[in-house]
């Protein structure tokens, strides 16, 4: 998982208080950023492209969902004349799943796809409590989609998975970064991208990388390359979220790189809610009984 970046080593995740020593030691000025849109968009565009490049192999996977990050990774792989394919999960009423046949079917991109039956779901997230030996809901949801898509990645010959891990964080794509803004405070906003990617080891890459090393898959995350980071941290966060949107530079890098508008400014939800299993973990939890999803996945622990 993001070898260029040192997050592993010798196979194993390194402790958070070296997670944090990184990101500090990338961690720059609010006065000294870009504030020339047309500069920042193109670094980023070039920051993007040269991530991939260095973390591509000779086939693998990507983890996909039809949102911006996604698709501007499978789209930059087919530019860059990459082997890949596309895999997408969810179960009956995802987004994600539409949206991937949508991109698919512009792009031609290789795709594989699976709608889970309730009793399938059941058993994915049965595993993934089990795995984490943890029953808090974003983290066994959104952990469900990447060890869904894994298996089904597994099952055609692809350990290598792309995924768009840490755009959130360095783009300002999550609605806490609205609160950070509140009324244009926008140092505030900066503040915030630099704090979530401290946090990010015990919030995202520990169950990332716990499921990933179950399953013996080589997650690449292009969005947390070491250049990357410096590249987005490097622009004025008023080209990164409005009133309307977020994650602007990104969505604007990924049009001029050739990226129709349509995927470019989807407006996504959450991993756990464009593959609609929230909704599923929800469906569970009263076909067992349970009044609370929380108290449904702590007694799989049981």
């Amino acid at each position: 998982m993001t070898g260029v970046l040192g997050i592993v080593k010798e196979g194993k995740l390194i402790p958070e208080e070296l997670w944090i020593r990184l990101v500090d030691s990338l961690e720059n000025d609010f006065d000294s950023l870009e504030t020339n849109n047309e500069r920042a968009k193109r670094r980023i565009a070039g920051a993007i492209i040269s991530s991939i490049k260095k973390r591509t192999a000779p086939k693998f996977g990507v983890l996909f969902s039809g949102g911006v990050d996604s698709s501007l990774i499978a789209f930059a792989c087919r530019q860059l004349k990459c082997n890949f394919t596309c895999y997408t999960v969810g179960i009956e009423g995802s987004d994600d799943i539409e949206w991937a046949q949508k991109a698919v079917k512009e792009y031609g991109f290789n795709f594989k796809h699976k709608i889970l039956n309730i009793n399938e779901f059941e058993n994915v997230v049965k595993d993934v409590v089990r795995i984490l030996n943890d029953y808090d809901i974003v983290k066994v949801s959104v952990g469900s989609v990447l060890y869904a898509a894994g298996k089904i990645a597994l099952a055609s010959g692809d350990n290598i998975l792309f995924g768009g891990i840490g755009s959130e964080e360095i783009f300002a794509g999550y609605q806490r970064h609205e609160e950070a803004l509140g009324n244009d405070n926008f140092e505030a906003l900066h503040k915030e991208c630099w704090n979530g990617l401290r946090n990010m080891w015990k919030r995202d890459l520990i169950r990332d990388f716990i499921i990933a090393k179950k399953l013996g898959l080589d997650l690449r995350t292009p969005f947390l390359d070491r250049d990357m980071i410096k590249a987005a941290m490097s622009v004025h966060p008023m080209y990164k979220l409005d009133r309307e949107n977020k994650k602007i530079i990104l969505r604007e890098a990924a049009e001029f790189l050739g990226l129709k508008k349509e995927f470019a400014w989807r407006k996504k939800q959450a991993a756990q809610y464009g593959s609609n299993f929230m909704n599923g973990i929800e469906k569970l939890a009263k076909r067992k009984g349970f009044k609370f999803k929380r108290d449904y996945l702590q007694s799989l622990l049981r």
